[in-house]
């Protein structure tokens, strides 16, 4: 027995859920958050926080940055930064997968790379500031809830971090470990010209 008001079955039969390649081609070039300029640029824009933004669905994370680098291919790659930083593991994540690319990465401070996205900064084998940009080092910070006695144990927790940050800025810059945790201790903003010195 046939539904009421059921649609007539087509007549043709061409209908097809399969999709185009060049669908594809346009979604990718698109990507939210981090893409490349054009299909043939080799440049990544960095231009939000580091890490997903729950509430816009934007920032830069490690999968995205790994899915333009694929997208870009064994080429040299520039990235340009202008964020205030966010999430730290991100920031680290961003940075190893730019060191496992197989070609030069060249990284441009185009306003600001604070925080998280300084340390993203330290992957490039070239790294230029503009003489009005800004890099911005500090401690690792958190939201703490609790007693001082939780309190104690948040700030001994923390210190791996801040000496894993250390440590990478040391690695890249040459400048000696202690100097660099005390610039950490003071959240120290750096112009270009005092960022290159």
């Amino acid at each position: 027995m046939s539904r009421p008001d059921a649609l007539p079955i087509p007549a043709q039969y061409r209908v097809s859920a399969f999709t185009k390649p060049d669908v594809f081609d346009q979604w990718g070039k698109d990507a939210a958050g981090v893409r490349a300029l054009s299909m043939d640029d080799a440049t990544i824009t960095m231009f939000e926080m580091i890490g997903e933004d729950y509430w816009s669905g934007g920032g830069i994370t490690a999968k995205k940055v790994a899915s333009q680098l694929r997208a870009i291919g064994d080429r040299p790659v520039t990235i340009q930064i202008n964020s205030p930083g966010g999430d730290m593991f991100e920031g680290i994540a961003i940075y190893n997968v730019l060191r496992e690319h197989p070609q030069p990465i060249k990284v441009q401070v185009m306003g600001m790379a604070a925080s998280a996205a300084s340390v993203i900064a330290m992957a490039g084998d070239d790294v230029q500031v503009g003489a009005s940009s800004f890099i911005m080092i500090h401690n690792c910070w958190v939201m703490a809830m609790g007693n001082r006695n939780d309190m104690r144990e948040l700030a001994d927790w923390l210190e791996p971090f801040d000496s894993a940050m250390t440590g990478l800025y040391a690695q890249r810059t040459g400048r000696d470990a202690k100097e660099i945790a005390a610039w950490m201790d003071k959240e120290t903003y750096m112009s270009g010209t005092q960022a290159v010195e």
